[in-house]
């Protein structure tokens, strides 16, 4: 076989990639903005090359994205994610999965749920699998997971089971859940749109276009995560009632008095520790029969005030010896304690959402306490817990911060879409008079989809509008609920795809692959293809293994005279389960931090499923479609 020329244009695009995918998987900049960072690339080259051929710096200028056949130009193409059909498909579900998270629906089936658990982890994770799996088929697997992760905390503490069991398997549920329907996850929207624009027969894909191998893959990841699964997940969280000892805060959790010569009686709390080096947070002032939260800035320091406060025990003698307080004796400062103020809860873990403003910012640099009102007492990053200095550590997704603060702080604090409160907060403004029409609407736009002519993307931009106009979303609502950074994600990588083909750069790749399995059957280099896409997937975004992967596997599929449809499906499987890494997927870092997890415990439970996925996808792949 007679590989296609190399030019430089195809050279130029593999060096973009492989800075994308180094970006990509390191993270020094968030990933949309990675994204972005490779279109405006795209866009550059064509009219700097030539200017470059126009001095003589280059023999002809470079041709990446630009098609004039076609009447294409570079701006058309490398702006086209904006206007492509995934990327508005992937935005709309965005909002049809908010209108039904509003109406407190999937809470309302989590309460009765967790009333028949109980204190059986088998019955706990059964009942964890079998709901979130089904529901990541209609609403964005995504929002699933956001919405049943403080759920499931609750139900593994209620059970004194380790949350560390349960979260995993809710993560790996919702993924392989998520392949029940098109609209289950974003990858398999764009998936479908490139599939469909590179003239794939059969695509794009139809609402139930794979899930008879959904269900069948369902099955086996149930199976695989009530039985070995079971056993491979680590309780890595202790299953304790009080989140001072899950968090191990015994040693950093004390009572202090003002005594009569201390220098700060008469000043405010807030300049009382203004200039102060000493790392010490002072969470809750007792004075006579009134016990006061944040905000704790304004109060003037009187004579016999006594302060919770959190540092560590060395702190504590320099801060008793400089601003004059007394160590109160056999104290304990628990979660009673803590929540004494008032009658609601004042004491939560708080996980950093995907996307959230925070992320790569440190507390002292958001003033997380000021414009919050909330104390954060121990961030758990995985297994690590970090209960010193922590306002000079850089946040990152999936951190799970420990958070004293008054009801309203927390129910601010759970209305923001940056963070994930991840305990059940009482949540009055549920909107469950509109159930039945959120559901209509998400039936609505899968029955339009599936059986009328209707694409996609209208029904569901239809149901968006629907939500709004029926009262189940407010209009501001609507922008809070799309993941603003998965948009921007879908259109700064589309390009990348445009250009890989446009170059020759898949052809390239899948002629090398094909050479390279010249001796192996069809279905071997399928599941090659999975293997691949799999393994890319858990290092870089699954949108962008996607983007790259498609073009490839189309290219394999007609060098071996195979069905292009068939190895489409495989990397759109592939790209959609995530299992190794809690870099992999969204839903991983997710439960990162709430599970206490260290990234060892990924590859454990994930290479077994993995490799089954890989052995079972393609044989359905075989057996369902034919090669």
């Amino acid at each position: 076989m007679a590989l296609p020329p190399i030019t430089p244009a195809m050279l130029l695009v593999f060096a973009l990639i492989l800075v994308a995918l180094v970006l990509f998987a390191t993270e020094p900049v968030p990933i949309d903005i990675t994204a972005i960072g490779v279109m405006v690339a795209l866009l550059l080259v064509e009219p700097v090359s030539a200017i470059l051929a126009s001095v003589g710096l280059l023999a002809e200028p470079l041709v990446v994205l630009s098609d004039p056949e076609a009447g294409l130009t570079v701006v058309d193409q490398g702006l086209s994610g904006f206007a492509n059909a995934a990327t508005i498909t992937v935005l709309a579900m965005f909002v049809l999965s908010a209108g039904v998270q509003k109406t407190g629906v999937i809470q309302i089936l989590g309460a009765k749920i967790a009333a028949v658990t109980r204190d059986s982890e088998l019955k706990q994770l059964s009942a964890t699998i079998g709901f979130i799996s089904p529901i990541s088929g209609f609403i964005n697997n995504t929002a699933a997971v956001a919405i049943l992760l403080p759920m499931v905390t609750d139900l593994a503490h209620q059970g004194r089971t380790s949350p560390s069991k349960l979260l995993i398997p809710l993560s790996y549920a919702s993924m392989f859940g998520g392949m029940l329907t098109l609209i289950g996850t974003s990858t398999n929207i764009l998936a479908s749109e490139i599939a469909g624009r590179l003239g794939v027969p059969g695509t794009p894909f139809s609402m139930f276009e794979f899930t008879a191998l959904g269900v069948v893959v369902t099955i086996v990841g149930t199976i695989y995560l009530l039985t070995v699964g079971r056993w491979l997940t680590p309780a890595r969280i202790k299953p304790e009632g009080d989140l001072t000892e899950e968090f191990e805060m015994s040693e950093y959790l004390t009572e202090v008095i003002v005594r009569e010569d201390s220098p700060v009686v008469g000043q405010t709390v807030r300049d009382a520790l203004r200039d102060t080096d000493f790392d010490v947070d002072l969470i809750q002032l007792i004075r006579g029969d009134e016990i006061f939260l944040e905000p704790l800035g304004p109060k003037t320091i009187h004579v016999g005030d006594i302060f919770a406060v959190r540092t560590d025990r060395d702190t504590l003698v320099e801060l008793s010896d400089a601003e004059g307080f007394d160590l109160l004796a056999e104290v304990t400062v628990d979660e009673m304690v803590l929540e004494g103020a008032d009658e609601g809860q004042n004491l939560v873990e708080v996980v950093v959402a995907p996307g959230a403003s925070l992320v790569g910012e440190t507390l002292a640099s958001t003033n997380f306490r000021q414009r919050y009102d909330a104390t954060v007492l121990a961030l758990r990053r995985g297994g690590e817990l970090v209960r010193q200095r922590m306002d000079r550590i850089r946040l990152r997704v999936g951190d799970t911060l420990l958070v004293q603060a008054t009801p309203g702080s927390i129910d601010r604090l759970n209305a923001n879409r940056n963070f994930i409160v991840a305990q059940e907060v009482e949540r009055p403004d549920f909107r469950q008079s509109k159930i039945p029409v959120a559901i209509g609407m998400v039936t609505a736009v899968v029955l339009a989809a599936a059986f009328t002519p209707i694409h996609i993307v209208t029904a569901a931009l239809a149901g968006s509008l629907g939500m709004v106009v029926t009262g189940c979303l407010k209009p501001h609502e609507v922008y809070e609920a799309v993941q603003w950074d998965v948009i921007f994600l879908l259109a700064g990588v589309i390009p990348l795809g445009i250009a890989m083909e446009r170059t020759g750069g898949a052809d390239l790749i899948a002629d090398l692959v094909v050479i390279a399995a010249a001796a192996l059957p069809p279905i071997a280099v399928l599941g090659l293809m999975y293997v691949v896409t799999a393994t890319l997937t858990n290092v870089i975004s699954n949108n962008a293994a996607v983007v790259l992967m498609i073009p490839v596997a189309v290219q394999v599929a007609a060098d071996l005279g195979a069905s292009a449809f068939s190895f489409v499906l495989a990397v759109t499987f592939a790209a959609s389960t995530a299992f190794m890494t809690p870099v992999g997927y969204q839903t991983n870092l997710f439960v990162y931090g709430p599970g206490g997890y260290r990234f060892t415990d990924y590859l454990r439970v994930g290479t077994p499923l993995q490799a089954i996925f890989a052995v079972v996808t393609t044989l359905g792949i075989a057996a369902i479609w034919g090669l």
